[in-house]
Formats: structure tokens, C-alpha cells, sequence
């Protein structure tokens, strides 16, 4: 009778394991990446033929997986895309850019000492003669930190530098997180916070360690087509001018108006800072810019749920990349974006397909592909204040990001230190893998406020963003870093990020269980993840709770 008893229940454990369980070819993975990242998909920006060729693949490979389309209702029936309407700015022409200094004039080069974006102001024409320069420290202006930069300080017809990151970064204590950086430190908020105070433009001083990225990085960022969200009134959001400037060339401008760069970067980490005017320093800009609105498209695959089709989880992942863009050493000018996002895109994919192998889960199970990431999340943005499926019925987000396609490491990550129950959800399932969790190795590069789970995590979403593990099983913590540092200084936006025949893909293909694991317990589950105690997002996610359906 006992073992009449158990052999049932022993029966529906397996099924339910079996269920749970999914295994991933790495090849497919690596043939993903190859055709995505393959000089035929030119890069992958929105609004180019390699924007079409991205759709039509993913849509391809979805339909051959068996999902169904997820996408804006056509004609009485979904699409398998959702119509992303966006501002898209391109700076047509040379740009020219004077530096006075009382005694002499000389030339900034586009790229060189200075990378200045398209205007998103609507403007057609940015024409400044001598405009003088005030020294903002980080740009803050955070009433609950009893923090402010800018002491009442008239912005009008100036162009305010300011430094990136937060005001504790080099002492890694402080009121803004220590390392660990806040929004204030992303240069989306210094732009916006200058648009807002009337300054003629914002000039950001690139530092390596604060920004997280080389020079490189933000040349080709920065430079090439600009998008944004179509906006009523843009001027709000955007000054006219907005810019990096290189280290080296701004600590020389400081000298020139007898002033001392490290000086005032340490005055600017105490709440006494007020800002300093570059004495003497003028800078005059022209150039013309083409201004347009486009559509481009986030690609939405559907498995509708068994029992509660309305309760939504929800895979994502950035399908675009930079394009064609300035020529490297090499005379390469496809930014093929293998690693970024390549990864995430084949993951998303092979996601779907053992989704669609398997039984129908009880919640649904939507896999987003969204459209310009790389222009300030801009796809994942338009779908989060868009929603297809409600966000208060929206379990939770798993987003993909620039995965590994090396061999598999002991430990995985998070973008971000953000506590939440689907991160513990994720601690516990991992476990059954031997995989532990590091949290975020470099905080104070703001990946949290970097990827495409943000614009949910900011509505209240559990949200987060997969990150592979530094701790490779074939060589450990040395050989994950290094292989991190090599990207990040020779691949990341640049030409080079390509698919390569040694990449293994076995770590993202055991990385990927665990992932199908996590998002088929949450859609089966009837649970609720939320946000820590202490966490902003709890809030906003408790005033919906009401809502669900």
C-alpha cells in the first residue's frame, strides 16, 4: 500500500522535473550569433536594411519554433512586431568647434578632443559663437541626499561641464551608494538635468574609471545616428549641445583659466561645492543636424498560458546594435555586435524553442526582442509605457544581455546589487546547477540603469538582467577577467565584436537551463515576486497589485 502510494507521487515529481528541465546546443547558439553578427545584417541599427533583415530572422526563426506572434493587433489579428516610433537625429556635415581661451583660438576635432551627438531638441541648426563654460561638479540635484550642485547658478546661454558618476566614486563612501552607482551618475540624467536648467549644452568629462568604458566607446556612441522617443516638448529633455569631452583636453582648459582640475573634482565630492566658471574659456559650435521621425520595431514571439493567459512573464533581449560607423585601424566599419547582443538575441531564441517543445506552461510566456538598446533603451521604453500585456499582470522580467559564449564558470551575476525575490528565486535555482552568486563586480559602472529590465524595474516589474559568471571552471577568477577586460577594452562597441569559431557557447548553453528553469517555475507559479523592503520600485509595484487579473 506505501509503495502504491508513493509511486504516483514519485511519477508526478519526475514529470514536474522533467518539465522544468531543458537542455541547449551550443552549436545552435554559435549559428545564431554567426548570422546575426555576420556583415550581411550591417550592424543591426534600427531604421537600416539591417534592421529589416534582424526582424525577418527572428520572426523566422520564432514561427519555425512554433510560437505564435505577440505583437500590435493588425487588421483584426497580432503581428509578431509592436511599431516603435522614433526621433532620429543625424548631424549632416562638418562639425565645427572653437576653442578661445583670451589668447588664442584653435580647433576641436569631431571625435578627437570632443564627441558631440546629434541635437534632440528638435533643432535643424546648432550655431553658438563664444558661448562661456561653468564648471558643475557631478550635476546633481538630489533634495532627499540634501545634496545640490548648482547653488541657484543661471545656466542660460553657458555650457555646463560636469563630471560622470556620482559624488563618492573614488572614495567609495558616501550618500549616493559608495562604489555603487545611483542614477545621478548616469550621463542620461546629467543630459536631462542640464535641459531642464536652461544651460545651453552639458559637456561630460570622460574619465575611464567613473564612465566604465574607454574613449573608443564613447567616440563610436556618440557620433554616429542618435534616437530618441518621440517627445512634446524635446527641448525639456535635451539642451542643444550635448557632448563628451576627453580628460586630458578639459584639464588643460582648467589650467588655462588658472584654475586646477583635481581641486575642483575633490571640492565637488563635498556638499559645499559651488560652481566655477572657466574664466576666459569660450567655445563657439556649428553644425547642421537632420531631424525625422521613424518607426522601427520591437519583435514579440507568444505561448499563451494554460490557465492564466492573462498573467504574463516576460524574456527579453536588445535585437539592435551600432550599424556602419567610422572605420577602424583595420578599415572595418560594420559594428557587427556578436557578443552585444548576438548572445542575448541567440539565448532569447533557443529560450523559445524549448518553451515550445514543451507543455504549455500555466501563465503566458512572451520573448521580447526590443529595438535600440543602444540609444538609450529606447525599445524596452516604448514597450513599458506601451504595454501589449498590462505591467500589473506582468510576473516578472528576465532579460539577456551580452552573455559569455565562453565555457561555463562556477559563479553568475546580475546587472546591478538590486534585491528582489526573483533574484533569490534565481540563488535557489542556480544551486541546483553548482552555480553560486556574485553580485555585480563593478557597481559604480551602473549596468542596473543599463540594460533593457530597467524601464520595467522603474514601473515596479520584478526585473532583472542575467549576467555570466567571472569564475570559469577552466581557469578561474584570473582567466574570467582577463577575458573581461579584453572585451571591454578591445570589443565592446567597437568593429571587432565578431563571432568567433572558438567560441565554445557551452557556458551560455548550461546558463541557459537555469534561465528556463527560473522562468517556467515563475510561469506555472501563481506567486507574485516583489521588490525588498527597502527598495523604490516596491512602491509602484504594491499600487498595482489591485489590478491583476
Amino acid at each position: 500500500m506505501k509503495n502504491a502510494i508513493l509511486l504516483p507521487l514519485m511519477l508526478a515529481a519526475f514529470a514536474a522535473h522533467a518539465q522544468n528541465a531543458s537542455t541547449f546546443d551550443p552549436q545552435r547558439l554559435s549559428q545564431h550569433v554567426k548570422v546575426l553578427a555576420s556583415d550581411e545584417f550591417e550592424g543591426r541599427a534600427p531604421n537600416t536594411p539591417g534592421e529589416t533583415k534582424t526582424v525577418a530572422y527572428l520572426v523566422e526563426q520564432f514561427k519555425a519554433a512554433g510560437l505564435k506572434p505577440g505583437g500590435d493587433i493588425v487588421k483584426g489579428a497580432r503581428g509578431w512586431t509592436q511599431d516603435v516610433p522614433l526621433g532620429r537625429f543625424e548631424i549632416k556635415g562638418p562639425v565645427t568647434l572653437t576653442l578661445k581661451d583670451g589668447k588664442k583660438s584653435e580647433t576641436f576635432s569631431q571625435g578627437e578632443q570632443m564627441a558631440v551627438r546629434a541635437a534632440m531638441n528638435g533643432a535643424r541648426q546648432v550655431q553658438f559663437k563664444d558661448a562661456p563654460l561653468v564648471f558643475v561638479g557631478y550635476g546633481v540635484s538630489a533634495p532627499e541626499r540634501r545634496w545640490d550642485d548648482f547653488k541657484g547658478a543661471d545656466l542660460k546661454g553657458k555650457l555646463a561641464v560636469v563630471l560622470i558618476n556620482d559624488p563618492d566614486f573614488e572614495s567609495g563612501q558616501g550618500d549616493f551608494g559608495g562604489k555603487a552607482m545611483t542614477y545621478y551618475g548616469r550621463w542620461g540624467y546629467k543630459y536631462e538635468e542640464m535641459a531642464r536648467r536652461g544651460a545651453l549644452g552639458t559637456i561630460i568629462v570622460h574619465e575611464t574609471g567613473p564612465a566604465s568604458y574607454g574613449w573608443p566607446t564613447v567616440k563610436n556612441s556618440n557620433t554616429n545616428v542618435m534616437y530618441d522617443i518621440v517627445r512634446k516638448e524635446p527641448g525639456k529633455s535635451h539642451a542643444p549641445m550635448e557632448a563628451w569631452i576627453q580628460r586630458d583636453v578639459i584639464v588643460d582648459l582648467f589650467k588655462r583659466a588658472g584654475l586646477d582640475f583635481e581641486a575642483a573634482k575633490k571640492q565637488a565630492q563635498t556638499r559645499e561645492f559651488k560652481p566655477v566658471p572657466l574664466t576666459g574659456i569660450t567655445l563657439s559650435a556649428g553644425y547642421a543636424v537632420d531631424a525625422q521621425v521613424i518607426k522601427s520595431k520591437n519583435v514579440v514571439a507568444r505561448i499563451e498560458g494554460s490557465e492564466r493567459p492573462k498573467q504574463t512573464v516576460i524574456y527579453s533581449g536588445h535585437w539592435d546594435h551600432l550599424g556602419i560607423g567610422a572605420p577602424n585601424a583595420k578599415g572595418d566599419k560594420i559594428y557587427n555586435g556578436a557578443v552585444d547582443n548576438g548572445t542575448g538575441l541567440a539565448a532569447m531564441l533557443e529560450l523559445a524553442r524549448a518553451f515550445a517543445k514543451a507543455p504549455a506552461p500555466k501563465r503566458s510566456v512572451v520573448f521580447l526582442a526590443v529595438t535600440a538598446e543602444e540609444k538609450g533603451l529606447l525599445g524596452s521604453e516604448y514597450y513599458a509605457a506601451n504595454p501589449i500585456y498590462p505591467l500589473a499582470d506582468t510576473a516578472g522580467v528576465i532579460n539577456m544581455d551580452a552573455l559569455s559564449p565562453n565555457g561555463p564558470a562556477r559563479t553568475f551575476t546580475i546587472s546591478g546589487n538590486a534585491k528582489l525575490d526573483l533574484l533569490d528565486q534565481l540563488v535557489t535555482k542556480a544551486q541546483q546547477w553548482k552555480l553560486t552568486y556574485a553580485p555585480d563586480p563593478k557597481p559604480e559602472a551602473g549596468y542596473f540603469f543599463r540594460s533593457d529590465h530597467f524601464p520595467f524595474a522603474k514601473r515596479g516589474v520584478p526585473a532583472i538582467s542575467y549576467g555570466s559568471g567571472r569564475d570559469w571552471v577552466d581557469g578561474g577568477v584570473a582567466a574570467g577577467d582577463a577575458s573581461e577586460k579584453a572585451y571591454t577594452n578591445n570589443d565592446y562597441h567597437q568593429a571587432s565584436d565578431e563571432w568567433s569559431a572558438k567560441w565554445p557557447f557551452t557556458g551560455m548553453a548550461r546558463d541557459l537551463e537555469i534561465l528556463y528553469a527560473l522562468g517556467r517555475d515563475l510561469a506555472d507559479s501563481g506567486a507574485w515576486p516583489n521588490w525588498s523592503q527597502d527598495s523604490e520600485f516596491r512602491v509602484v509595484r504594491e499600487k498595482t497589485a489591485s489590478q491583476r487579473k
